[in-house]
């Protein structure tokens, strides 16, 4: 038995059973990252000896008789913009490459209060922003398929490492698709929670009406475990829904009789990967021979969701990334007086792409263009909301593509950010309405991954974890295809 292989609830089990110790397990991962590391290049920051000393003080207590949660024991990464104490949080970027949290995001506080093994900070696209981890100020992350190919982004680092055995789940954010996208291009699972559903404290903001913490899984039972962690009301983020957290295992069960699967036309758009838009149909065949019914469907504002969330996301992240100017942390720059120094800090600080969104967001809240460009954007995102809501009157669950190609060639499209922004078509919308979504894998295109996505109303996370779940246990998609 391979170690490596196993899924967290895989795991979970074996523990339990005292069949394998947690540091039997840790060590097992560790190898495997220092053997893989050299080519995937999913961690920024490892921390191997406290993850050895988790995993004692793991196996102490399961010794001792001690009755602890499903997550306890099992190794995961942290993408690294979610803040950690006493362990740098760099956001893939220049700016704070050397900053040491004194707080723990709230997710990590949990992960870490279920027992759950921090193995380090993962790879990303610099605060966020990017479909392909390539924006990473240190370097880019290859695909475990295939390294000539991108992980996607921007939580990149967290699909890689665990599509290639080096963390056994990983969390991830995603403001326009960063979980999503990578879950389709590596082949692992991804969930996007409703907006508020996992509190954002210590999440390093990139578009704060836009971003929201997820599992990123090798399957649907683990994405369920992670979420039932993470998920809840906290005091420390005024967004956050106050809703019961439901076990979302219970959901878990190879049945979608009833259920209305709807499959909106405009995601099946001129100019995707004809064998992707094919692999995707064939999976809501599938999910229909299980017994929902299939119907086709109409989100008509999804035209003009790509160029409102262009607008909107730059906007968020111009204000939020405000705060880097040199003086409270993070990287510093001297000038002859404050403004240089703010001017000297941002330039060396930032990366192409990161300078790019700030300019695209400072120039659409500037005066006189407010109204044209953010106002007018945000009226397009109540458009797509309501186009969701008319939606989900009929249907229960809709089904997509994720993204329009599989996994492209690294430095393909980092010199044309049109292209690279076109990534992100099919995940966008999601974002804009705050609702969920979950991908699985669902085939392979071109010897690459290629994920189906489901999207719900909010708060439908057990509906699309069921669903994604009966999907999984028809096909063989893990024990065949695990790079």
């Amino acid at each position: 038995m391979n170690l490596v292989d196993l899924t967290a609830h895989e795991a979970g089990d074996l523990l339990r059973r005292r069949e394998i110790s947690a540091i039997d397990l840790v060590n097992a991962v560790l190898d495997q990252i220092e053997q893989r590391e050299p080519t995937i290049r999913a961690y920024i920051t490892r921390t191997p000896d406290d993850a050895r000393r988790q995993a004692a003080e793991i196996d102490r207590r399961f010794a001792s008789g001690e009755e602890l949660p499903p997550l306890a024991g099992i190794p995961i990464a942290l993408k690294d913009n979610l803040c950690t104490a006493g362990i740098r949080t760099t956001c893939a970027s220049r700016i704070l490459e050397n900053f040491v949290p004194p707080y723990d995001a709230t997710v990590v506080r949990k992960l870490r209060e279920s027992g759950a093994i921090i193995l380090g900070k993962t790879n990303m696209d610099e605060f966020a922003m990017g479909s392909s981890t390539e924006f990473s100020a240190f370097y880019p992350t290859a695909n475990p398929w295939n390294p000539a190919m991108v992980p996607g982004g921007s939580s990149g680092g967290s699909a890689a490492a665990v599509a290639a055995g080096e963390a056994l789940a990983a969390l991830g954010s995603d403001t326009g698709g960063s979980i999503r996208t990578p879950a389709s291009f590596c082949g692992v699972v991804g969930l996007k929670p409703t907006y508020g559903r996992v509190s954002r404290y210590g999440l390093v903001a990139f578009g704060s009406s836009l971003d929201q913490i997820g599992p990123l899984t090798r399957d649907v039972t683990d994405a369920a475990l992670l979420l039932a962690a993470i998920a809840g009301h906290d005091p420390n983020d005024s967004t956050t829904l106050d809703w019961p957290v439901p076990d979302y295992r219970e959901a878990l069960r190879p049945d979608v009789k009833g259920l209305r699967i709807g499959v909106p036309r405009e995601y099946f758009v001129e100019g995707m990967d004809p064998l992707v838009a094919q692999a995707v149909r064939q999976a809501i065949l599938k999910i229909g021979s299980l017994g929902a019914s299939v119907d086709e469907t109409s989100l008509p504002n999804t035209r003009y969701a790509l160029a409102a969330y262009y607008i909107v996301a730059p906007a968020e992240a111009s204000a939020n990334l405000a705060r880097y100017d040199g003086v409270k942390y993070g990287l510093r720059v001297p000038g002859a007086d404050v403004w240089e120094m703010f001017d000297r800090t941002r330039e060396v600080g930032f990366g192409p792409e990161v300078k790019r969104r700030i300019m695209v967001g400072t120039f659409t809240l500037s005066a006189g263009y407010h109204e044209a460009y953010y106002l007018r954007a945000q009226k397009v995102r109540t458009l797509i909301k309501q186009d969701f809501d008319r939606a989900f009157q009929e249907f229960d669950v809709l089904a997509v593509p994720t993204t329009p190609t599989p996994a492209f060639p690294i430095g393909a499209r980092i010199e044309d950010p049109v292209a690279m922004y076109l990534t992100d078509v099919f995940t966008v919308t999601v974002n804009a309405a705050g609702i969920p979504g979950l991908v699985v894998p669902c085939a392979l295109v071109h010897g690459l991954p290629v994920g189906l996505q489901l999207l719900g109303p909010a708060g439908s996370e057990e509906t699309l974890l069921r669903v994604g779940y009966a999907f999984e246990q028809s096909g063989d998609w893990r024990t065949t295809h695990l790079p």
